[in-house]
């Protein structure tokens, strides 16, 4: 990967971290489980193409999918089949029959309610029996909610929509109408769940973790206040990432530092081999506290970013290739004198450059020891900086949060739906080798 793929003035060539790839086949579509396709050729069975045919002859689109149409009846008649198959399953004896042995429980009526579902409202009837013994599972007692329902309303929180904005869409969509509490209440459920995911054990070692921070508008006190949300990406020992956490910033520097490391301490981590962040505030002080070992790399992409934000566009193109052979230098040696030459060439114009690289270089260096197949995937929090930018994208509709609660509930599912899409580590063999070369035995074998 170099600095000509994407599009955009070079400095924002030199962030691509991987060239688009055009002309990618698409996925095949996946083939149905054994179990699908033996559901298929059952409902083939009792509902052939003709009769299917018959029975929506003549009708509107809105009799066929609109509320009360014939697919929401369809699935009324499949909810109630399946209940009066539990009860059987319950009494131990099909409807029409008495009891064994002509005593014991029996069924006892219905009753009627609606469930609302993606294809809108349902009329079902839950059958009861004589002893209040039977609990239904497909559509539980006091349940008016089928399960994808709630996956749904957690999808488009998970997108940034808003409480207010699920419900008008809920509506249009499908018919249903859901209150706000109701909303609230199916995505505070997700808060065990965010608990017992911060509080999750951790792998022992992590060949790299990646620290950054995502800035997000609260209000407290009646006023608007913008808050860091860090998040901590690791990469296992088998080129996974995986996120480890996120902590809002209650204190400054080495304090907050300290705290979040002794979470992940706390968590299982024994080792962190490489560190790489943005803003060093206090962090050195904290990571030797915890994980001494640890080298302590910051993002050259935040770097780049930084210097070139003082760059006019006129001299960016003439810039850049200078400032490239700094951090692409084969050595920390080279990489000073390529500083030095830089600071000459550009320092009347741009001193706050150089100066800025020199104030940082004890952090800034340390990639340059390690081979290229290693180098990209350690000097770039480019990787959490993607997650950060759909988690930005899933809050950006939402202005601001009126507590940390609201904000931690849409930040979790927004990385829960990122995760989703994530790929190994690319040539995570080669980097895993040279790890392997350069920290020994801290790598087990």
């Amino acid at each position: 990967m170099d600095g000509r793929a994407g599009k955009g003035p070079p400095m924002m060539q030199e962030m691509t971290q991987e060239p688009r790839r055009r002309g990618r086949p698409r996925k095949a579509r996946p083939e149905p489980s054994p179990q699908a396709r033996e559901l298929a050729d059952r409902l083939q069975g009792l509902l052939p193409e003709e009769v299917l045919a018959d029975a929506l002859r003549g009708l509107a689109p809105e009799e066929i999918t609109g509320p009360g149409g014939l697919m929401t009846q369809l699935a009324g008649r499949v909810i109630n089949a399946a209940l009066e198959g539990e009860l059987t399953d319950h009494l131990g004896y099909p409807p029409g029959q008495p009891p064994p042995g002509g005593t014991g429980n029996h069924r006892n009526g219905s009753t009627p309610k609606t469930v609302q579902t993606e294809l809108g409202p349902v009329a079902v009837s839950t059958p009861r029996d004589r002893h209040g013994t039977f609990e239904p599972a497909l559509v539980a007692k006091r349940q008016t909610r089928l399960a994808g329902l709630d996956e749904k309303i957690l999808s488009l929180y998970a997108g940034g929509m808003s409480v207010r904005d699920i419900a008008a869409h809920l509506e249009g969509l499908y018919g249903v109408e859901i209150g706000r509490d109701t909303i609230s209440r199916v995505t505070d459920a997700v808060l065990e769940d965010i608990a017992a995911w911060r509080a999750r054990p951790l792998d022992r070692l992590y060949p790299i973790v990646y620290f950054d921070a995502l800035m997000v508008k609260l209000t407290e006190d009646r006023s608007v206040k913008t808050r860091a949300c860090y998040l901590a990406v690791g990469v296992t020992l088998d080129g996974e990432r995986e996120i480890l956490g996120l902590w809002w910033q209650e204190t400054e520097g080495a304090k907050f530092w300290l705290a979040v490391l002794n979470d992940l301490h706390q968590r299982g981590v024994r080792d962190v081999l490489i560190a790489c962040v943005d803003g060093l505030a206090g962090f050195p002080e904290a990571i030797a506290a915890v994980f001494p070992d640890a080298w302590i790399q910051t993002c050259i992409v935040h770097m780049i970013r930084s210097s070139m934000r003082y760059v006019s566009w006129q001299d960016r193109k003439r810039l850049m290739p200078d400032l490239r052979k700094v951090y692409s230098a084969p050595n920390a040696e080279e990489a000073a004198r390529q500083l030095e030459a830089f600071d000459m060439q550009w320092g009347e114009r741009y001193p706050m450059i150089a100066q800025a690289w020199r104030a940082r270089w004890e952090h800034v260096i340390p990639f340059l020891a390690l081979p290229a197949a290693l180098r990209r995937i350690v000097y770039t929090t480019n990787a959490i900086e993607g997650l950060n930018r759909q988690v930005r994208k899933a809050i950006k509709t939402r202005g601001q949060f009126p507590d940390e609660q609201a904000a931690t509930k849409l930040i979790y599912l927004a990385l829960m739906r990122a995760e989703l899409s994530w790929v190994k580590v690319m040539n995570w063999t080669a980097a895993l080798r040279a790890l392997k070369i350069h920290f020994g035995d801290r790598i087990p074998d």
